[in-house]
């Protein structure tokens, strides 16, 4: 597979306490990866360190093999990392078309800081032509001219996922995407982000409580337990983990 985002002897340190301790995993394109473990086990401030919001204590990140461990999360989303949040931040005001818009006038702006955005024909019309892409792909088109703050929290989901893609990021960090989501919802989102990858051949590392989720759409597995790196494999190895099991899962999810 080729090389997506890499974490290799991660350590984090808040004073005397370690929060994550050389913890190494591979998040390749063409992929969705995992990172589980119970609350308090690290995975926020993995994905933090993975989008430049926090410097390691020690170890290395690494972005499509060019070190970035000491990058901002600026200079990581120039290269391609685009990160979604539980919380999402939707331009409540503006339709579903006008917030992915958004995500390709950003992309610009990265690509010609000094360019006023969108200001000749043909960026106008690399704009629609991005917008229709991504509004096809995540099934938004009948709600293109809806206001963002009017959509379901399901559809904001495929939304604030849409205006990642329409970024142009190529590797992607998500964060609790089922939160707030109903079962129905969540097999939804699910079967996009397969599609993403399919179609784009993205890599994702993925982030997530909801195990019939992970368990659908990850390849591998990276588990965490305070911080440590506890087992890693696929979701059949997971499942038939006994200190996964045991410790994560719970009987119900280990026979998903």
């Amino acid at each position: 597979m080729t090389a997506g985002l890499c974490v290799d002897g991660l350590t984090i340190r808040f004073g005397g306490l370690t929060a994550v301790s050389g913890v190494t995993l591979d998040a390749p394109q063409g992929r969705v990866t995992g990172l589980i473990g119970p609350n308090g086990a690290g995975k926020t401030t993995t994905f933090n360190a993975c989008s430049g919001l926090l410097r390691p204590s020690e170890g290395r990140v690494s972005l499509f093999g060019e070190d970035v461990t000491a990058r901002s999360p600026a200079a990581r989303a120039r290269l391609g990392l685009g990160r979604t949040f539980q919380r999402m931040d939707l331009f409540d005001s503006l339709t579903v078309e006008q917030n992915i818009a958004l995500g390709l006038e950003a992309r610009l702006a990265r690509a010609h800081p000094l360019k006023q955005l969108v200001s000749t024909k043909a960026d106008r019309k690399a704009v629609r032509a991005a917008t229709e892409e991504v509004l096809e792909l995540c099934e938004l088109g009948p709600l293109r001219r809806e206001a963002a703050g009017s959509l379901s929290t399901g559809q904001r989901r495929r939304v604030d996922l849409g205006r990642v893609l329409a970024g142009g990021f190529s590797q992607l960090l998500l964060d609790e995407p089922s939160s707030g989501l109903d079962t129905g919802e969540t097999v939804r989102f699910g079967q996009l982000v397969s599609r993403v990858v399919a179609e784009r051949g993205c890599g994702v590392l993925l982030v997530e409580h909801d195990m019939s989720l992970v368990m659908a759409i990850c390849e591998y597995l990276y588990v965490l337990d305070f911080g440590e790196l506890i087992f890693e494999g696929t979701p059949d190895d997971v499942r038939g983990s006994d200190v996964v099991r045991a410790a994560y899962l719970g009987s119900e999810a280990a026979h998903a």
